[in-house]
């Protein structure tokens, strides 16, 4: 049995480990309605914090004027311009889906000439398989079409009536981008003090949480922004309608393994072969392939370097995953997860392993 400082001391710490369980319930259950803010205050942390390491050795050590100059440099490279073009894109994705109720968009004549420009034994397979209806196809991708628009439509909308949270959450970013960026080092200290595994296991664990950070930004981020953006260029070249539109799909999807930008280009450049636009098809096709599709291959080295890369499926599920339970903060959130996940099973896999040899060594 227990001595009466033993038992003492066992009470104090059930009854510190129930009230600590207790407030860390409440408190997250406090910043729930800013939980997308801090999770982009804290990558956006990561990506700049090498500028204002060096702003801050150019400033002589002063911390707050580096912050403050960092957190203008965001401002003018990062949020701005994500505003311009959430204003944009609700113009174009606004103007094409009026257009399109508007009949001045006509995706029953393509289907028209499509249909009777296939041979006889194709019409004769598509029967057999089930795709016979044309005119039941056409409905559904008009329908579909629509729907992508009144999706995006809708959600643009939202987002500017609830102007006042937008701003509150972007403030609550910005303000703790600065206090993250100064005090980092600090924050990281105190954390590694109360985690309680050994130096190593605690480090392999850090690592792990800005390898994923960095490889997902620069990794599937700014390669979306690329593929995004030269897709958007060859689109407007092309005198294709709605070419911003098109460039955020392209980088959006661009974001999903296994599904990728082929996924917006590739209709649209079967769309041009039928409506008999031949030459924009071929060039948007060979575009798609060996310049848009080509940019991961050969960007993601460069940006990635020596980050270690989850395999493909896990980041699709996870990605996926992601954006369902949290929205557009999942495309982190998600990867983040399943890299944390993997990370401390190895640990426990090494830490039981470990064991196992102590025992058998007994």
């Amino acid at each position: 049995m227990d001595n009466p400082a033993q038992a003492r001391t066992r009470i104090e710490w059930g009854f510190l480990i129930a009230l600590l369980v207790t407030i860390s319930l409440a408190f997250a259950a406090l910043i729930k309605p800013f939980f997308g803010a801090i999770v982009w205050a804290v990558v956006v942390t990561v990506l700049f914090r090498p500028v204002y390491d060096r702003l801050l050795n150019k400033l002589s050590g002063r911390a707050n004027r580096a912050a403050a100059v960092t957190l203008i440099l965001i401002l003018l490279l990062v949020v701005v311009p994500t505003i311009l073009l959430a204003m944009a894109l609700f113009q174009e994705a606004g103007s094409i889906y009026l257009r399109i109720q508007d009949g001045e968009i006509d995706f029953g004549s393509v289907f028209q000439t499509f249909e009777k420009s296939l041979p006889g034994w194709l019409q004769a397979q598509l029967t057999a398989f089930g795709y016979g209806d044309l005119a039941s196809i056409r409905a559904q991708f008009e329908e579909s079409i629509s729907a992508i628009l009144e999706f995006v439509i809708t959600q643009l909308f939202t987002a500017s009536q609830g102007i006042f949270q937008f701003l509150l959450a972007l403030g609550v970013m910005l303000y703790l981008t600065f206090f993250l960026l100064r005090d980092g080092h600090d924050l990281i200290n105190r954390i590694r003090q109360i985690v309680p595994l050994a130096d190593e296991k605690r480090q392999i664990l850090m690592e792990k949480f800005l390898i994923v950070i960095r490889a997902t930004i620069k990794g599937s981020l700014i390669i979306a922004i690329m593929q995004g953006t030269l897709g958007g260029l060859v689109f407007w070249a092309l005198d294709i309608r709605g070419a911003l539109l098109w460039a955020v799909l392209m980088g959006l999807f661009s974001l999903v393994p296994a599904i990728g930008t082929g996924f917006v280009w590739v209709p649209v450049a079967i769309y041009l072969l039928v409506a008999g636009h031949l030459w924009q098809g071929i060039v948007l096709i060979l575009c798609g392939v060996f310049v848009i599709s080509m940019i991961d291959n050969l960007v993601r080295p460069i940006l990635v370097g020596r980050d270690t890369r989850m395999p493909d499926y896990v980041v699709l599920i996870s990605t996926l995953g992601g954006l369902q339970l949290f929205g557009i903060n999942g495309i982190v959130i998600g990867p983040l997860v399943a890299a944390l996940f993997i990370a401390i099973w190895g640990i426990f896999s090494e830490m039981h392993q470990a064991q196992e040899q102590v025992i058998a060594s007994e």
